[in-house]
């Protein structure tokens, strides 16, 4: 592996990220948000008909406004200035209960109250507590899996990779990678141990990182992260920032990585060699770090690029799926990315593919360009992950100029 000079973006070259319809909506989020998971939820369950006695009822209700109070408060005290890991954790948790909740509550509360009058099965009062019993069934049960999905080491997924521009001397080439740890209010130190020895088991060449490694400092999440230094692969170790990083003081996750041994591609790139052929690994900084106002951090491609054979192939490392026009417009090889959990709790994708143009796995775009999107390996915010498992991925890359082999 070669190394090359580190290139910054200039003022001029830098393009600030622009407003996307998620980003937009997500600003009345706040509001509205909380109103909608607990009240819809409450309707349901305990005003839909079923004519509960008055003390369930008002029982009920004061646990639906507790509800509606409590996760606001604890969110703001977690993720706000005070930073208090107990709040986010109690936040965290109710945000994922209440999204289960509200979405099986109006499937459940639409979908099965017409099949049971369809059906002719109760009447009334019955009818109506047979959803309220199926939606608290099913919530309960889909909490239950998707905490375990959640705190699970991510499955190994693999898949051969085919680049017309590969050389012969890299066929096979194993690609490890590695996002969205997000090491956070939950002490997953051991479970950070544990993907580590996972992906060295692996004998990888190449250990990638795209960005979101943590929430919060890296003061305060070393001990998570430190596991990460265990990290083998041949040729190199390499990592780029995500949107996250710049929410807890991006310099320091740059620094705790140095010291950890994995190498910055911030606007830059490594040469791999293997066989006499050579593979381009480019980086940039995620698409929200232009706005963070640190200097020197910013997405840049032609930087990343800099001095880089244009007869080569490029792998590059872009946290954020919609990086994918840059890339196709420059005729990347192959692009790595995260951020988009694969919705983590569903159907939460559906507001993810506003923002984004693909959700998990390989896609084409353009005439040259494939795009691979990780589900992430670890998750945001609640515990909880839905229809939508962690993974880590072992892309092994393929020339045609060699039979692809299992």
């Amino acid at each position: 592996m070669t190394d090359t000079n580190d290139t910054r973006p200039t003022g001029g070259e830098a393009q600030a990220e622009r407003q996307s319809p998620l980003n937009r909506l997500m600003r009345y989020l706040p509001l509205i948000a909380p109103v909608l998971l607990w009240a819809v939820p409450c309707g349901v369950l305990l005003y839909g008909g079923q004519r509960w006695p008055l003390p369930a009822a008002l029982l009920g209700t004061t646990l639906f406004a507790f509800g509606l109070v409590a996760m606001p408060l604890a969110m703001a005290r977690g993720h706000g200035r005070r930073q208090q890991d107990w709040a986010a954790i109690v936040g965290d948790t109710l945000l994922g209960a209440s999204w289960v909740l509200f979405t099986w509550s109006v499937l459940l509360g639409v979908l099965l109250r017409l099949a049971l009058s369809v059906l002719g099965v109760g009447e009334g009062q019955d009818r109506a507590r047979i959803v309220t019993w199926a939606v608290l069934g099913v919530t309960a049960v889909l909490l239950a899996w998707g905490y375990a999905e959640a705190r699970r080491v991510p499955r190994v997924r693999r898949l051969d990779v085919q680049l017309p521009r590969l050389g012969a001397g890299l066929d096979g080439l194993r690609v490890v990678l590695i996002t969205d740890t997000h090491y956070g209010p939950l002490d997953r130190a051991r479970w950070s141990e544990r993907v580590c020895e996972t992906v060295n088991s692996l004998e990888a060449d190449l250990v990638c990182h795209t960005g979101d490694i943590a929430d919060g400092t890296a003061e305060r999440r070393r001990a998570q992260a430190a596991p990460l230094g265990t990290v083998e692969a041949t040729r190199a170790r390499v990592y780029v920032t995500g949107n996250h990083e710049y929410y807890s003081e991006a310099q320091g996750w740059v620094d705790l990585m140095d010291e950890l041994g994995w190498e910055p591609l911030r606007n830059r790139h490594v040469l791999v060699e293997r066989g006499g052929d050579t593979l381009v690994v480019a980086g940039v900084d995620d698409v929200t770090a232009e706005s963070s106002g640190l200097a020197g951090h910013g997405a840049h491609l032609a930087g990343a690029l800099s001095d880089a054979d244009p007869d080569l192939p490029v792998l590059l490392l872009a946290h954020q799926p919609k990086f994918i026009d840059r890339a196709a417009a420059e005729g990347i090889d192959l692009q790595l990315s995260g951020h988009t959990h694969g919705g983590q709790i569903w159907p939460f994708h559906h507001l993810v593919r506003i923002d984004q143009p693909a959700l998990a796995g390989l896609s084409h775009h353009g005439p040259r360009t494939l795009l691979y999107t990780s589900r992430g390996t670890g998750f945001w915010g609640p515990p909880f992950r839905v229809f939508a498992p962690s993974e880590i991925t072992l892309l092994v890359l393929r020339s045609p100029q060699q039979p692809t082999s299992a």
